[in-house]
């Protein structure tokens, strides 16, 4: 989940309804530019963060009985291992850049546990296969996982309430064409990009969250009780070119 404080309590969104918002961020990309196999690549990203447990371990709260943000969880070997066995029901491709988004983000945990370092190596051996079986280029295989990764960054600005205020400019992060993008919220509420990387002048976006006045909860299943009983709300987005 995407915790976020709110002057009524928490502001939750749960992690698939971010990978969906990437997905609706690439869709939007210009079509000059976008990469290989496109559709399988918005697939790739709208279910990057699938295999998610129930709210019934131990893992969505803190030690306060706050909601945890996804950020505050350590590594799951086992959903790493079924977001990876989901993707391999839609084929290589999107196996290939889940498999790549997986390395990116634990590679920096080699050397502390051996099954780790084996899941490790497994996902080395499997880019390599798929990317000669699919016959692609190590190139052309990186610039969409760099596209998947750039849509990933920026719906989480967006969804972690990180546009800063007074119309100061953010890193999203560089695109897969290597330049450096930024966005900016004007007064106007609307959001700029710039350079302006998608195919219309305009782009509506938007996630569902929900508002939890309760801030404190006694285990995960009081959590998930209150979570699907509390209200729904839109948060809402205009991304305008110059």
């Amino acid at each position: 989940m995407i915790v976020n404080p709110d002057e009524k309590g928490w502001e939750i969104i749960f992690q698939q309804a971010h990978a969906l918002l990437a997905a609706e961020i690439g869709f939007a990309w210009q079509e000059a530019k976008r990469p290989l196999h496109f559709m399988q690549t918005l697939a790739a990203i709208a279910q990057h963060d699938d295999g998610q447990k129930d709210l019934t371990g131990r893992y969505a709260l803190t030690p306060a009985g706050a909601p945890a943000n996804f950020t505050q969880l350590p590594f799951c070997l086992e959903q790493a291992q079924q977001v990876l066995k989901e993707a391999r029901f839609q084929g290589r491709w999107r196996s290939l850049l889940t498999s790549m988004h997986l390395s990116f983000l634990y590679e920096e945990l080699r050397g502390q546990k051996k099954e780790w370092d084996a899941f490790l190596d497994e996902q080395l051996t499997n880019q390599k296969r798929w990317r000669q079986g699919l016959k692609v280029s190590k190139a052309e295989t990186q610039y969409a996982y760099d596209f998947m990764q750039w849509c990933d960054r920026f719906s989480l600005i967006l969804c972690r309430n990180e546009l800063p205020e007074m119309e100061r400019a953010l890193e999203i992060s560089n695109g897969p064409d290597q330049i450096r993008y930024e966005v900016t919220q004007l007064k106007t509420g609307t959001v700029r990009v710039q350079p302006w990387p998608f195919q219309e002048k305009q782009v509506a976006l938007c996630v569902e969250a929900r508002c939890l006045p309760q801030l404190q909860f006694s285990s995960d299943v009081e959590l998930g009780t209150v979570l699907w009983q509390a209200p729904i709300t839109r948060k809402e987005w205009i991304l305008q070119k110059d």
